[in-house]
């Protein structure tokens, strides 16, 4: 009996990691697949969710680093790659959806407001549908003009972006950012959902793959102020940029001027150098 009760003890462990690997809530569909991917360099999350009966699947926020690898686990499963979509244009790495497009024939995704390109753009309200399963999308801008959070009422679970991370959030300082409009887009909406859905960020830094909106209600060092102690935490950040941002970011329009002032300088500050040249010589 005790070498009985001593392997079903080691074996309980096993049988959990095996259940997580569909998320099922307990009102959610059992033909929900699931899975979070993770890139060590932007320490991006990836998302994979999949109708496990008619085979059709969705990835959200792939990066292009990735997307061998994000492909070939959507063809071990054998499923049906339909749609690669983005929460928000990021400025720390860059998109798998093109790849992705190349490689499985699959459309691209994104919100209307991003500015960037793809085959369905969305809207406040627009679902995204695989299989017998469906996204709600919800503009939640501040981080970005195009960031959208997209939530399964049936799993009880939502996808934020960079708009709330796991005690954190998304930066405002470049890239259109906002810190008023991302306290509203939290507060109005994400905040809203019932306190026992699970967020999945679109980053973690610390190793954490998941919060609930009551523990970030609750728990959020940022979000949990008020609107004006919130600004002001997010204008004193002092971050430095992602290492990836010069591939992606378009600056604010005063960091726009600031460069093309440094440029028309250094332009002619050559033209008076060489000037100098030819009446030397």
């Amino acid at each position: 009996m005790k070498i009985k009760t001593v392997f079903s003890r080691l074996l309980q462990p096993l049988t959990i990691a095996t259940r997580n690997m569909t998320h099922t809530s307990s009102t959610g569909s059992k033909n929900f697949l699931f899975r979070q991917l993770f890139d060590n360099t932007s320490c991006t999350y990836t998302y994979l969710l999949g109708d496990a009966d008619n085979k059709e699947c969705i990835l959200i926020d792939p990066v292009v680093e990735h997307a061998k690898r994000d492909f070939q686990l959507v063809k071990d499963l054998n499923l049906n790659l339909i749609y690669a979509v983005n929460t928000h244009m990021h400025a720390d790495h860059i998109t798998g959806s093109g790849y992705l497009k190349s490689l499985a024939g699959c459309k691209s995704i994104i919100s209307r407001n991003s500015g960037a390109q793809a085959d369905i753009f969305v809207d406040e309200g627009d679902f995204i549908r695989f299989g017998d399963h469906k996204l709600k999308v919800f503009s939640t801008p501040g981080h970005t003009n195009g960031c959208c959070s997209f939530y399964c009422q049936e799993q009880e679970i939502v996808f934020t972006g960079d708009a709330l991370l796991i005690r954190g959030c998304g930066r405002t300082d470049f890239q259109e950012g906002d810190a008023a409009t991302l306290y509203h887009s939290v507060n109005d909406k994400i905040f809203t959902l019932p306190d026992s859905t699970i967020v999945y960020p679109a980053h973690d830094y610390h190793g954490i793959m998941a919060t609930s909106v009551g523990e970030e209600k609750r728990l959020n060092p940022r979000l949990s102020k008020s609107l004006k102690e919130f600004v002001d935490i997010m204008n004193n950040l002092n971050l430095s940029y992602p290492k990836q941002i010069a591939q992606k970011v378009i600056p604010k329009p005063n960091t726009m001027l600031a460069i093309m002032i440094l440029f028309v300088k250094r332009t002619f500050s050559a033209i008076i150098q060489e000037v100098a040249k030819w009446k030397n010589e």
